[in-house]
């Protein structure tokens, strides 16, 4: 529970009321670490206050609502952060990660209908993405539910609720890489790594890792980077030695300025820069507009790995249980739920993978 700007966390008991309608009882088994969720502690990305953290889970169906369809109890499911109309002109063309129908809610940390399930003493308790995924057990719209392989485990579903859709998706549907492309891939966090694992799938013939922390490159390179540039180095330099002439997809996946700057450097003539990680929301860079066009250079961005999730999750999924996604091999640490705030601090610290939550008997 997030009490105040600046934290630290609170593990606290809150009252829970039962799912509406539309709504679905989740018992989470899994749930991820995120710097989206330190956003919030640190107020960059502003939200009402008391609010229940986490938007990146996976669990265990216990109640459905009355209206709820294609869910029962018993179903396992990863819960997408962006509900959905499904009626838009986004929805229909598939690219619900577009829909902007909650928008309001989203902000106030509500859910759809404006108001929360959970409560205390002193009132309402605001849910982070209409999911609050860092509780042991919470109420969902059901749009937010995606059924999958029960096979999966939570650990790995619940990263395909973010960090790995968001990579992934920037590669495969974004950013549309190319068989035998040259990748390089800025930042070598939670999503970068994920945007690596997608740029191997999609047959990328060079992929360059980026990172400040030394650490980050042995996982990098197993998760299928072939070579690692140290930032504070002079990249662009050794990346046209590399490659002759820049790489064919840039991805920035830290969500700084300098750095979303420094891509457009790193791009080949008619090449793509894509960027993933998110700024403050009044970030802004200075563009090289004469290069760009003369370079026909495309610069571009992607929301959650521009996804369908309803096609995505499972798609993803299936890549894992055949081998083609290592998602497992993405997870670094381990953590009970009454530890949240030293997960934050080694996630700020650069620790390489991502951490995850565990609940109930896949607890650590």
């Amino acid at each position: 529970m997030l009490r105040r700007v600046g934290g630290p966390l609170d593990v606290e008991t809150l009252d829970l009321a039962p799912p509406k309608a539309d709504e679905v009882l989740i018992r989470i088994g899994a749930a991820g670490v995120c710097h989206s969720d330190y956003h919030v502690i640190t107020g960059q990305a502003a939200h009402e206050l008391p609010v229940v953290l986490g938007h990146e889970g996976a669990g265990e169906v216990i109640e459905i609502g009355a209206r709820v369809k294609g869910i029962v109890p018993g179903d396992h499911v990863v819960l997408s952060w962006i509900p959905y109309c499904g009626e838009c002109s986004f929805c229909t063309r598939a690219r619900t990660h577009l829909c902007r129908s909650y928008q309001a809610q989203l902000s106030n940390g509500t859910m759809m209908d404006g108001t929360c399930r959970f409560s205390s003493a002193d009132g309402p308790m605001r849910h982070l993405s209409m999911l609050a995924c860092w509780s042991e057990t919470i109420v969902v719209p059901q749009q937010s539910c995606i059924v999958i392989d029960k096979a999966v485990p939570f650990e790995v579903a619940a990263l395909l609720g973010c960090a790995v859709t968001t990579g992934v998706g920037a590669v495969l549907n974004r950013a549309k890489v190319e068989q035998g492309a040259v990748v390089a891939v800025i930042g070598a966090g939670g999503v970068g790594l994920s945007i690596i694992m997608g740029a191997k799938l999609a047959g990328a013939a060079q992929i360059i890792a980026i990172d400040a922390v030394p650490d980050t490159e042995p996982l990098a390179r197993d998760l299928g980077a072939t070579d690692f540039l140290l930032a504070g180095e002079d990249v662009a330099a050794r990346i046209a030695a590399m490659t002759g002439h820049g790489a064919d997809h840039v991805f920035e996946a830290v969500g700084k300025r300098t750095l979303q700057r420094a891509a457009i450097d790193y791009c080949r003539p008619g090449g793509q820069v894509t960027f993933v990680g998110l700024d403050a929301d009044d970030a802004t860079i200075a563009l090289p507009s004469t290069r760009i066009t003369r370079s026909e250079i495309t610069v571009t961005g992607s929301i959650f790995g521009s996804a369908c999730t309803t096609r995505d999750f499972r798609r993803y999924a299936r890549h894992f249980m055949e081998g083609d996604l290592p998602i497992d091999r993405l997870i670094g640490r381990r953590y009970t739920l009454d530890r949240i705030n030293q997960a934050i601090d080694d996630m700020l610290a650069g620790q390489a993978g991502r951490s995850v939550i565990l609940f109930g008997m896949d607890a650590p």
